[in-house]
């Protein structure tokens, strides 16, 4: 077989109708930039996630960084975040001026929260946590500690969109949650583009500075972005959003069988209790990774790494003197993903844990 490690193009078959039918009434109107179009998208997301509001951005990298710059973070304050994610989440605290201050995961490759009480000083202003893979970390722990320290709460949930914790949606359990809708997310458009749900004052906030810093069409309060939407990729968005609960659904059910096949071969992932999974990502972990990795490979299985080289270990971050993270330094040396998508046929679910039970039984 065959198996590539995503499959965009059985996404746009399913929506195909909607999606077109959304990108051409774009064209028809000369709707491009905001207007009612990105008004109706972000009132559709909010009313999704149960958000008091939503603020669209044209991609989940500016999604962060207009957050943070909504919580008017000032040079020198400090953003408490993890090491074990994409670099966006790092960049954005370094793009508005802050320092990145990045503590451990667990078990679930989620913020350690026991370590982030010792990581607060009288500078610290936010916790960024990172809902990786698909999952949510405990948010009532976390949002007592922000409470009791006076900190802003924001949720990286690039991975995360349309699972739930505690019975809500992500997107309406913070202060503000940063959404991803690249192609390759959970609801991907044909581009980049994302958002920012929330607090509906610091929503307004980040409307304005997504915006170029403008209120009104000719007067800017602040030295903003141009951050917008492209409202062909909104109108993809939300053609695509009916189908969302449906492909996470056939996508759990693919990796529960994986977990219920895979878990006397490998470490599968555990889902804490009151969590809902999006997953996002499967992923596995196994001591000879690469070599897991190259059999599969010459199987035909495409697999992944999420993520090789964590935050504090890249160059563009070596300056911080980050302290050692050993949680997050072991677990990128044996993680990998494998193809999990709602499409994968039963067959092909089958050849891959055939083959990574096969590889096993040569070790």
């Amino acid at each position: 077989m065959n198996i590539p490690f995503t499959d965009l193009q059985s996404q746009y078959q399913e929506a195909k109708v909607d999606i077109d039918a959304a990108i051409q009434d774009c064209i028809d109107r000369n709707s491009f930039i905001t207007g009612p179009d990105v008004v109706h998208f972000e009132k559709t997301i909010a009313d999704y996630v149960g958000a008091e509001d939503c603020a669209s951005t044209g991609s989940g990298t500016m999604a962060l960084q207009v957050a943070l710059k909504a919580i008017e973070l000032q040079p020198g304050d400090e953003v408490i975040t993890v090491s074990h994610t994409f670099v966006s989440t790092v960049e954005a605290i370094v793009n508005v001026g802050a320092t990145p201050v990045m503590v451990d995961v667990d078990e679930h490759y989620l913020i350690d929260i026991d370590k982030i009480e010792s990581s607060i000083t009288n500078r610290t202003r936010a916790i960024l946590f990172v809902d990786l893979l698909g999952q949510t970390p405990d948010i009532d722990r976390l949002r007592s500690i922000a409470d009791q320290h006076g900190l802003y709460l924001i949720a990286d949930a690039a991975q995360s969109f349309g699972a739930k914790h505690k019975q809500r949606r992500v997107g309406g359990l913070v202060d503000l949650t940063c959404i991803s809708f690249n192609p390759v997310k959970n609801l991907g458009a044909m581009g980049d583009a994302g958002c920012i749900t929330g607090r509906k004052d610091l929503i307004a906030r980040a409307r304005m500075y997504r915006d170029h810093g403008r209120n009104t069409k000719f007067v800017f309060e602040t030295v903003g972005y141009n951050a917008r939407i492209d409202n062909i990729q909104a109108a993809v968005v939300l053609a695509k959003l009916p189908y969302l609960d449906s492909w996470l659904e056939q996508r759990r059910t693919i990796c529960y069988r994986y977990n219920q096949e895979l878990s006397d071969t490998v470490t599968t992932p555990i889902t804490p209790n009151n969590n809902e999974h999006s997953f996002h990502v499967y992923c596995i972990e196994v001591d000879d990774r690469d070599g897991l990795q190259a059999y599969l490979n010459d199987a035909g299985i495409k697999t992944n790494i999420h993520y090789p080289v964590p935050c504090h270990l890249q160059p563009a971050f070596k300056y911080l003197h980050n302290k050692a993270l050993p949680k997050t330094e072991n677990a990128v040396k044996r993680i990998l993903s494998l193809p999990c998508y709602h499409s994968l046929t039963n067959d092909q679910q089958s050849y891959i844990i055939k083959k990574i039970k096969q590889w096993k039984s040569t070790q």
